[in-house]
């Protein structure tokens, strides 16, 4: 049983809920075949109802649970009484079902008269400690037993727990752990079978004293929002809208749970007004519709956001509030506003150092109680609850030594991880390839995947640098260009860092380079204030020039003597999609939001793009296939500025082939990109531009045109869009003066591109659009 394989090809469900219906989506995301069950409703003549209304209900999800709606197809609808047996062919069974303990045991009593010897069984609870599930299983069922906590919605959020009991089989875990790493995507975090596990014991512990912290202090919950959310390096809806989003139910069940079996030092007491709205008001947040927040409609039907009173529980529009300490550290590096925030004056700076002093005297605290690694509470808390940095990372940012002394200066009592801390003079939790236990001694630290920032701290692997932009050496004959400018908006310093990296990958002799970074976006688009700003001082030579060298330098990616893969990830729009289809593979993480949207603002892709969705399109047509329909799928695909919504929608729509790779772990693709240039490089043959490019001429224009014009008609499209459109279909037709019968080079097709992309630029329509995108960052419709 030891050296047993723990293999998951397929699974089952238990419990087609909310959470149930949705890890069920996240299986099929990654191609694991899945059977969902749940109970048979009395009264309902279709046995598999609740299964079917899980599926449908992830299907009609928003944010979507499913990377693309054809894998429900993997999803097999059943129930508990007739497809029990189904469960003898999974290798890994999840229950999702109510929080009671006696139910649990139940469905495990029956689970394990069906299930196979070698499949991984675990729990989904949030709460209901796994080895008491077990009791009274037997020791080969309790061997290959492992809780599996997955955040919700579980295909956006990172965090997996893995919860391992005494009896858990190493291979088991390990084997697990894998699987949800590298078939899932996710953040694998070891957590110990205590109350709350990681995440929720310390966050659902930061939502509580927020509150706390609130009614002393006298701020509302918007300005607490402001004051904890992207600020303070957290997720958007800082801590009284992420409540609305969990539901305030659960956190006032979790929260009383936990003060019942806690220690009173450590107090999940919730306040009066909490209780109030749960207990009398049934506000529960955005299941109901109300909660510290609620949505209405103003006369003119458009939403507006309320915010609580807490003093009079009514509702009130207080507009877009800003705090003024927030205001004045927009802008600057997160480290910096960590320690302005934390060193503020007034009821706001009184109000975080309350909240951020408990939180890392909590997470101190919990050191070696929740998990036995740092590394681990730090991740559940990124993970889990979009915080850029975890607590011990939060106090090596103010540093370790001003943090304690704050506390201590509380009259606090220091948990005994900071007080080993403090007596061994340590500055920081991590430094030097080195962390600390929970009893405070020095150990090595190792990531949990490859990351960029650790390897660059090694000066010498930093090749070449310019402010926006880097050339890395990755090891093994590799190089990296990093983007690294505000959203990796495409300029000079970017277009530079791929020139700089082919040249020295031929001068070095390196097999290839990656195209690729760990920020928070692969690539927005193009530097658009830039190119609006020269449109309207008339410097159509210096943008003739630009776009020139935009354009060969996207076509390196293709043309270089050597392999390039490039890694997107998040969005990869207008320029960072035409760097990506250049290269000769690419890597790209499942959320992959990849697209050609210059129309948006009035132009068209001149980077390339056009003529290669073209050229692809054309290629997939079989010999005697007319032309037409290459033509109109380019056209459709670019005049649209359709944007994938993942990945699987990106090969779909075209601009993934089925070669290129898709990862389900963004953080493992750069290393993926790596190993593909490596498998390229021996025998790689340069390319050469295509010379017979077949086109259609006159007859696409006037096919397109006659499109046009009933859309306009119809009005779905702009007068302006028609405009816009007629520079599109000049290049996807060759250009005009040509026959059906015509060929021409990709050149060719790169010069209409760079005429059609200046021709616009010049008229105050496409100014216009662009300088309302920037102002609003939404589509002019003119």
């Amino acid at each position: 049983m030891k050296n047993q394989p723990y293999r998951i090809q397929k699974a089952a469900v238990i419990g087609a809920g909310v959470m149930g219906a949705a890890i069920a989506a996240q299986l099929a995301n990654a191609g694991i075949p899945v059977t969902l069950l749940d109970i048979v409703l009395p009264d309902n003549p279709d046995r598999n109802f609740l299964a079917k209304q899980g599926i449908q209900r992830a299907l009609k999800a928003s944010p979507a649970a499913f990377m693309d709606p054809a894998r429900a197809a993997l999803i097999t609808p059943g129930n508990l009484e007739d497809d029990l047996k189904k469960l003898k062919d999974a290798d890994w069974i999840l229950e999702a079902i109510i929080e009671k303990l006696d139910a649990k045991r139940d469905l495990w009593a029956r689970v394990e008269g069906v299930a196979k010897k070698t499949a991984i069984i675990s729990s989904n609870s949030s709460g209901i400690p796994m080895h008491l599930q077990i009791e009274g299983r037997s020791e080969d069922f309790q061997r290959r037993f492992v809780g599996a906590h997955f955040f919700n919605p579980p295909r956006y959020l990172h965090l997996l727990e893995v919860i391992p009991t005494p009896k858990t089989d190493p291979d088991v875990l390990r084997a697990f752990s894998e699987f949800g790493e590298h078939t899932l995507g996710k953040g694998i975090v070891v957590a110990n079978d205590v109350p709350g596990f990681v995440a929720n014991r310390i966050g659902v512990y930061g939502i509580v004293r927020a509150m706390q912290h609130m009614a002393r202090t006298g701020l509302t919950p918007d300005e607490v929002d402001q004051l904890t959310g992207p600020v303070l390096g957290r997720a958007k809806s800082a801590t009284f809208r992420t409540a609305d989003l969990s539901g305030l139910d659960i956190i006032y069940h979790v929260a009383n749970d936990l003060n019942r079996v806690t220690p009173p030092d450590e107090d999940f007491s919730l306040t009066d007004t909490f209780k109030r709205l749960v207990e009398e008001k049934k506000w529960l947040g955005d299941k109901t519709g109300s909660g510290f927040y609620k949505k209405t409609k103003d006369e003119k039907g458009k939403t507006k956001i309320l915010s609580l009173n807490l003093d009079t529980l009514e509702y009130e529009d207080r507009g877009k509030v800003k705090v003024p300490v927030v205001e004045a550290v927009k802008g600057q590096p997160l480290a910096a506003r960590v320690k302005a925030l934390y060193n503020a004056e007034g009821k706001e700076g009184d109000f975080l150092r309350g909240v951020m002093n408990d939180g890392f005297w909590y997470a101190a605290k919990m050191a070696g109680n929740v998990s036995n690694r740092l590394q681990d509470i730090d991740n559940a808390l990124k993970w889990g609850f979009g915080w850029e940095e975890g607590p011990f990372e939060t106090m090596d940012t103010l540093g370790v030594r001003s943090v304690i002394a704050n506390l201590e200066a509380e009259g606090r009592t220091l948990p005994p991880l900071l007080q080993a801390v403090k007596d061994s003079g340590r500055e920081r939790f991590y430094q030097d390839g080195e962390t600390v236990t929970p009893t405070g001694q020095p150990t090595r630290y190792e990531a949990p995947y490859f990351i960029l920032t650790d390897l660059k701290k090694d000066a010498t692997k930093v090749v070449k640098k310019r402010p926006g932009a880097s050339v890395v050496d990755l090891g093994d004959g590799v190089l990296l260009v990093e983007w690294h400018a505000k959203m990796n908006a495409l300029g000079e310093d970017q277009l530079r860092a791929v020139q700089d990296a082919h040249k020295l990958v031929q001068e070095m002799g390196y097999a290839g380079l990656v195209l690729g970074n760990q920020g928070e976006n692969f690539s927005a688009g193009a530097n658009l204030p830039l190119i609006l700003s020269q449109a309207q001082d008339e410097e159509w030579d210096e943008l003739d020039s630009a776009i020139r060298q935009f354009q060969q330098v996207t076509t390196s990616m293709r043309f270089s003597p050597h392999p390039t893969v490039a890694a997107p990830f998040g969005l990869a729009l207008g320029g960072g999609c035409e760097f990506s289809i250049h290269a000769d593979h690419i890597v790209a993480s499942a959320e992959t939001y990849m697209g050609l949207v210059e129309v948006g603002v009035g132009l068209i892709p001149g980077g390339g793009g056009t003529k290669e969705m073209l050229l692809r399109f054309t290629d997939q047509l079989q010999p005697g296939q007319p032309l037409l329909p290459a033509v109109q799928r380019a056209f459709e695909l670019i005049g649209t500025a359709k944007v994938s919504t993942s990945a699987l929608e990106a090969r779909k729509l075209g601009f993934l082939r089925d070669h290129d790779t898709i990862a389900m772990n963004r953080n493992h693709i750069i290393q993926e990109a790596k190993r593909m240039v490596l498998a390229l490089a021996p025998g790689y043959v340069q390319p050469t531009p295509r010379q017979d490019i077949p086109v259609m001429g006159d007859a696409a224009i006037a096919a397109v045109k006659l499109a046009l014009y009933g859309m306009t008609e119809g009005g779905y499209a702009t007068k302006y869009d028609a405009e816009v459109g007629q520079q599109l279909a000049r290049v996807l037709s060759g250009g005009t003066g040509n026959n059906r019968n015509a060929k021409v080079s990709e050149q060719h097709l790169l010069d209409l591109e760079r005429e059609a992309f200046l021709t616009l630029l010049g008229k105050k329509g496409t100014q216009d659009r662009i300088a309302h995108m920037l102002k609003t960052g939404k589509p002019l419709r003119n």
